[in-house]
C-alpha cells in the first residue's frame, strides 16, 4: 500500500519504518528540514532502540513537501499537540496538517484515506481534522475517508509494540474508510476493537489517565509504607498476584513524566471541566505526582544543607530505554536544587544533550556516572540498569528507583520504602 505519514517524531518515524519495513511504500513529511535530512541519510533524529538499524534497512524517504502525498492510498497524521498553560492541548498542528493535505487532495481523483494518531481529546477529528480536510471541496465519507486509530507505542520498546500490538483499535468515519485501515493491519496478531471516531480518541486518553492513576497510588502507599515500616515493594507484589489489579506500573518512585502522560491528563482535565465534570481523581493524580519530585528534596535536606553543595543526579530521561527528558522528574528536582542554591553534576546515558538543552546556562556540570559519585550528595531518578554497577559505599544515597546496589550507601533513603 503507498502510505504518507505526516510527522517523523517518536511515533511518526517508528510507524513510518515499521510499515516501510512490512513491504508497503512509505513517504514522510515533517516541517523541519533538519530532521528531513537526517532520515534521508539514514540517521535517526532520536534515539529508540533498533530505530536506527531499521531506517538504514528499508527504503523510506521523507520531505517537507506535502505534495509527495498526491497518490497515497492512506495518510497517518502523528503530529505533537502541545500542552498551553491551561492545560489545554493545542491542535494547531492537526488543523495545519489537515489543510495541507486538504490542498493536494483537491488535484486528485483517487480516495484517500486520512487517519489520526496524534493524542487528541475526544470529538478533535469531527471537529477539527474533518472541517480542515472538506477545505478542499470534496467531502468526507465520500470522497475522503477518515479514520482515528490511536498509538500503544511505549518509548524504548516502540518497534517490539508495533508489530506486536496489545490490541488495535479502529474509529472510523464510515466502514469504507474502516476496511482501508483494516487491509493495512490484516497480518496483525492482536484483538481488534472498531468503533466511533470519539471513541478511539477516548480509549487512547483514558488509558494513559489510567497508567498514570496507577502509578500515583502506588506512590500514595508507597510513602504511607514508608511511615509504618512496611515494605512497599512487596505490598506491590502481593497487589500485582491479582489479576483484576496487575503488577504492571506498580513501582513506586519519584513518579512519571515523558511527554505523553502528563500532558494528556492534563488535557483531559481542561474538556471535563469545559463540558461541566469535575475530574477530582485525576487531579488527585498529578497533585501527588509534583509532590514525589519535591519528596527527593526534602529527604536529601535531611541530611545536609543544600546552599553550596553539589548534588550529583543519576538519570535525566524520564525513563530507561530513551533519550527523552520532556517531563522528566529530573527536571523538577533539578530547578529545585537549584533554586535552593546548590551545584549540580548530571549523568545519563543516552539523555544529556537533551536535557542541557532544556536547562541551558545553569549550574550544571554533565559528567561520568562516576565523576557523580563524588557529590556531597547523590539523587537517583531514572532505572538505567548500569547505575546498578556502581560503587555507593560512603556515600549519601535518595532513591528514587529502587536501584538495589545504592542501599550500600552510608547514608541511604527510599523515597517510599
Amino acid at each position: 500500500m503507498k502510505v504518507s505519514v505526516i510527522g517523523s517524531g517518536y511515533v511518526g518515524l517508528v510507524t513510518g519504518v515499521c510499515l516501510a519495513k512490512l513491504g508497503n511504500s512509505v513517504e514522510l513529511i515533517d516541517v523541519d528540514e533538519n530532521k528531513v535530512k537526517a532520515i534521508n541519510s539514514g540517521v535517526c533524529p532520536i534515539w529508540e532502540e533498533g530505530l536506527e538499524a531499521l531506517l538504514k534497512e528499508v527504503p523510506t524517504e521523507a520531505s517537507t513537501d506535502y505534495r509527495k502525498i498526491a497518490d497515497s492510498e492512506l495518510v497517518f497524521i502523528c503530529v505533537g499537540t502541545d500542552s498551553a498553560a491551561d492545560g489545554s492541548l493545542s491542535l494547531a498542528r492537526v488543523r495545519e496538517a489537515g489543510e495541507q493535505i486538504a490542498v493536494v487532495l483537491q488535484d486528485s481523483s483517487h480516495y484517500c484515506v486520512v487517519c489520526l494518531k496524534s493524542t487528541v481529546p475526544p470529538g478533535s477529528t469531527e471537529e477539527v481534522l474533518i472541517p480542515a480536510l472538506e477545505k478542499s471541496g470534496k467531502k468526507v465519507g465520500a470522497d475522503i475517508g477518515v479514520c482515528m486509530s490511536p498509538e500503544f507505542l511505549r518509548e524504548g520498546k516502540a518497534i517490539n509494540d508495533f508489530f506486536h500490538p496489545s490490541r488495535v483499535v479502529i474509529g472510523s468515519y464510515d466502514s469504507r474508510s474502516g476496511d482501508v485501515l483494516m487491509d493495512l493491519y490484516r497480518d496483525f496478531k492482536a484483538p481488534f476493537l472498531m468503533t466511533d471516531l470519539k471513541t478511539a480518541e477516548m480509549i487512547k486518553i483514558a488509558s494513559n489517565a489510567f497508567l498514570a492513576t496507577k502509578i500515583s497510588f502506588i506512590n500514595e502507599i508507597g510513602n504511607i509504607c514508608k511511615k509504618l515500616g512496611v515494605n512497599t515493594n512487596e505490598v506491590a507484589r502481593g497487589m500485582g498476584m491479582d489479576d483484576r489489579i496487575g503488577n504492571q506500573f506498580l513501582n513506586a518512585g519519584v513518579g512519571f513524566g515523558g511527554g505523553c502522560l502528563l500532558k494528556d491528563i492534563n488535557g483531559l482535565i481542561y474538556k471535563s471541566k469545559e463540558i461541566g465534570c469535575e475530574p477530582e481523581v485525576m487531579e488527585a493524580v498529578l497533585k501527588v505526582n509534583e509532590m514525589q519530585g519535591h519528596k527527593m528534596v526534602e529527604l536529601l535536606k535531611k541530611h545536609l544543607p543544600l546552599k553550596g553543595a553539589t548534588i550529583g543526579l543519576l538519570g535525566l530521561a524520564f525513563k530507561p530505554g530513551t533519550d527523552d527528558v520532556r517531563e522528566s522528574r529530573a527536571m523538577l528536582v533539578a530547578r529545585r536544587l537549584l533554586a535552593e542554591g546548590a551545584g549540580i553534576k548530571a549523568n545519563d546515558p543516552m539523555a544529556m544533550d537533551n536535557f542541557k538543552g532544556l536547562l541551558p546556562g545553569q549550574d550544571i556540570e554533565y559528567v561520568t556516572k562516576e565523576e557523580v559519585l563524588k557529590s556531597d550528595a547523590i539523587l537517583i531518578l531514572t532505572d538505567w540498569e548500569e547505575y546498578n554497577n556502581l560503587n555507593y559505599r560512603g556515600k549519601v544515597v535518595i532513591d528514587g528507583r529502587g536501584i538495589d546496589k545504592a542501599r550500600e550507601a552510608k547514608i541511604y533513603e527510599g523515597i517510599c520504602w
